[in-house]
């Protein structure tokens, strides 16, 4: 028995890292995806393994399940949460669950599109374009026939393609969010304006516990008069650190040594569209 149990954890553990990656693109939470692999396990404990004919797939199955009603439930709970919402942040460059797979719909412009989509259509779009599961597989997965699953993955592409500008690559969106951590602890409004595209849109989830904005705040000159507002007292004794989170370039800022925020953005050539303040102290625990 111990033997057995022994090979079912080898097994397991071979496939964790997909089986997180999964949960946490289907959640936006890395809390949560831990709790649903956790869960994964104790059925994989108690399950026969002995007709399961490929270990693999029979867990991918049961995470994906899992995640789908997960998701709904998510989706009822957001409902009630104060201000914007925004994914927890993971450290993609230090992170072995998540670095270890490809780094397809892991950036937050990606996982707040897929927030829009059903469960079972972010399912599909998780499993096709962050794993490329074949079309047969998903379908036996999502228990549907393969053509609902090629239109769920078609719609759901569509959406997220559609619905994104083309963003500029990594290290210029580096070197836009430093200098926009220049010209914002500066206070400095024609910088800021001038780094902005003109419908800028600033979103900070402080998830009700931190005293971040509620609502977000819209337009080039009316963000720039925004952070110019708080310069003195936001940016005080603050460290920044510039990192990777969510396979993209983010600022981690530091207060005593401690990570009070991380800050992303997405950026076309236009300039940046949009700045994302992670400030809710629950879903720091996994950066800096």
């Amino acid at each position: 028995m111990a033997d057995d149990l022994e090979s079912a954890l080898e097994v397991f553990e071979g496939v964790r890292p997909r089986l997180f990656g999964i949960a946490y693109r289907m959640l936006g939470s890395a809390t949560e995806a831990e709790d649903l692999v956790q869960d994964v396990w104790l059925r994989w404990q108690a399950a026969d393994r002995s007709a399961v004919t490929n270990p693999a797939a029979y867990l991918a199955t049961a995470t994906t399940r899992l995640a789908i009603n997960a998701a709904q439930s998510a989706r009822v709970r957001r409902e009630t949460y104060v201000g914007p919402w925004l994914p927890e942040p993971v450290d993609t460059s230090a992170d072995p669950y998540l670095g270890a797979e490809r780094a397809d719909a892991l950036e937050f412009a990606v996982l707040l599109l897929l927030e829009r989509l059903s469960p079972n259509e972010r399912a599909a779009y998780v499993l096709r374009e962050a794993f490329d599961y074949p079309y047969p597989q998903i379908a036996e997965i999502l228990q549907l026939n393969e053509p609902a699953v090629r239109q769920l993955v078609s719609r759901a592409r569509k959406h997220v393609t559609g619905e994104r500008r083309t963003p500029v690559d990594s290290a210029e969106q580096r070197k836009l969010l430093s200098a926009f951590v220049t010209a914002a602890r500066s206070g400095d409004l024609a910088e800021l304006e001038e780094l902005f595209a003109p419908d800028v849109t600033s979103v900070s989830d402080g998830g009700g516990i931190r005293s971040a904005s509620k609502i977000p705040v819209h337009g080039a000159q009316t963000v720039a008069k925004y952070f110019r507002s708080f310069k003195d007292r936001f940016w005080a004794g603050v460290e920044v650190e510039l990192s990777t989170v969510n396979g993209q370039p983010a600022a981690l800022l530091r207060q005593d040594g401690k990570v009070f925020t991380v800050l992303t953005m997405v950026a076309t050539s236009e300039g940046i569209e949009q700045l994302l303040w992670v400030m809710n102290p629950a879903k720091l625990g996994r950066v800096g």
